[in-house]
């Protein structure tokens, strides 16, 4: 904290929002694809997580796309926690797009072209694209400014590489773009010569004895070797969605930022189909095909069923994974009963994978890593109560009731949370079943 004008003025510290599947990391498999009982910010589960890895691997070798695979499970089972685990393990260079089911019902535009544009975001596009850099180190930076302090900034940039040294007359663009970077000697930078833009790459080892110490957000590398100019391949990875909006509004790039996307033509993506695909058989694109997850699957009609159906056995298809509660159900927008309410047709083209229910074990060591996310240090007693009262509520109030109750322990000015915080927590809030057989002990509503 530091002092300004007798004001105290506190530091910015970075906050990241604890969600609920923020600890997970993936699905916790080692090399042979087969599943630990704890790791990744998984638990049990095994056999789940076992042929979770396995789409993975099938995904990742590009075998698997326009398939479907449903996520089966009672509430509270895991099966979102599945698909964070798949999407995790895929990496950002994968697209993984998540829906629930019911956004696809929207007054603006019809259920198919909300379904087409949720596919068209699951698909990637890999674009290369080479470009000249001039990258070394620096040995000197002089710049000259203008006496009367009007008029543009001339300097000359002295960059070296394990093999050759070089002099640049630099313009007042790259002067200002130096001086916004902070370039100064022993830095290794990279240019781009297209652009101008300048990238400090790190601090080169022979100068990593100039200074006595060093931030902990300084990066030595070693000088580059070769010559200072080098051509670079760079990858774009564009998803489809966004190609298409690009092309199909007056406005272009904007329009990404608008939200307003409204329908697409047909004809715009046929248009862009065709070129993807030439750019695919040149060499100058990969097809990254995606996931596309929808979640409470049971909740999409006949109509998005049948449009599936069609959807998938295309040649730009990503994989579709669905995930429900629901065992015997009808098919909505028809009085046809079919397993998970989904047609058995498209039931047909599925690989299902089932969640089983959480033992004692995996809530206790859930709950413990929640703790761990969290920050939230429990005693040994409070988690033994939180474990029983999941049987008794469920995985989701008792995740619930960790934050709770360490809000109650530092108004109580405690170390630990104890098992009083946590009964504190259960009496202030209500789980469903005690809210269910209060409004039924009730006649009327609450007075």
């Amino acid at each position: 904290m530091a002092t300004l004008d007798g004001i105290n003025v506190k530091d910015i510290v970075k906050v990241e929002r604890t969600s609920v599947h923020s600890h997970i990391t993936g699905l916790g498999l080692n090399h042979r694809l087969e599943a630990e009982y704890v790791s990744g910010g998984m638990v049990g589960q095994v056999a789940a997580r076992q042929a979770a890895g396995l789409i993975v691997k099938m995904i990742q070798e590009g075998k698997i796309a326009g398939r479907a695979l449903l996520v089966t499970g009672e509430p509270g089972a895991g099966k979102t926690a599945l698909a964070i685990a798949i999407s995790k393990e895929l990496g950002i260079d994968t697209p993984f797009v998540s829906i629930v089911a019911s956004e696809i019902y929207s007054t603006e535009i019809n259920k198919t072209e909300a379904l087409t544009q949720a596919f068209r975001r699951a698909l990637g596009l890999q674009i290369k694209e080479e470009t000249e850099v001039l990258e070394g180190e620096v040995i000197s930076l002089d710049v000259d400014r203008p006496a009367n302090g009007i008029g543009p900034k001339v300097g000359k940039l002295t960059m070296r590489t394990t093999d050759m040294e070089t002099i640049y007359d630099l313009g007042s663009k790259m002067v200002d773009a130096c001086l916004k970077e902070r370039i100064m000697p022993g830095d290794v930078i990279q240019v781009d010569k297209a652009s101008g833009r300048v990238t400090r790459l790190g601090r080169s080892f022979n100068r990593s004895h100039d200074y006595d110490a060093m931030g902990p957000k300084v990066k030595l590398v070693q000088c580059p070797d070769g010559e200072i100019q080098k051509r670079r391949e760079t990858v774009h990875t564009v998803c489809l969605h966004d190609i298409d909006v690009i092309n199909s509004r007056t406005q272009g790039y904007v329009a990404l930022f608008s939200g307003d996307t409204g329908e697409i033509k047909a004809e715009v993506r046929d248009q862009i189909n065709k070129k993807v695909l030439e750019w695919r058989e040149e060499g100058k694109a990969k097809f990254v095909p995606g996931v596309l997850f929808i979640d409470e699957a049971h909740m999409l009609d006949i109509e998005c069923f049948s449009f599936l159906n069609r959807a998938i056995e295309g040649e730009l298809s990503p994989l579709i994974i669905m995930a429900t509660n629901r065992l015997i159900e009808k098919v909505r927008g028809t009085d046809v009963e079919s397993a998970h309410g989904i047609p058995s047709d498209f039931l047909d083209r599925m690989l299902i994978i089932h969640a089983t229910p959480y033992t004692v074990d995996d809530t206790a060591k859930i709950l413990s890593l929640r703790c761990d996310e969290e920050g939230v240090s429990l005693e040994p007693t409070a988690l033994d109560l939180l474990v029983r009262l999941q049987s008794a509520t469920s995985l989701r109030y008792c995740i619930h009731l960790i934050a709770a109750a360490e809000v109650i322990r530092i108004r109580n000015k405690c170390e630990r949370v104890t098992t009083d915080h946590i009964s504190q927590a259960y009496r202030l809030f209500f789980d469903t079943k005690r809210s269910e057989k209060m409004l039924t002990e009730t006649s009327g509503y609450l007075h």
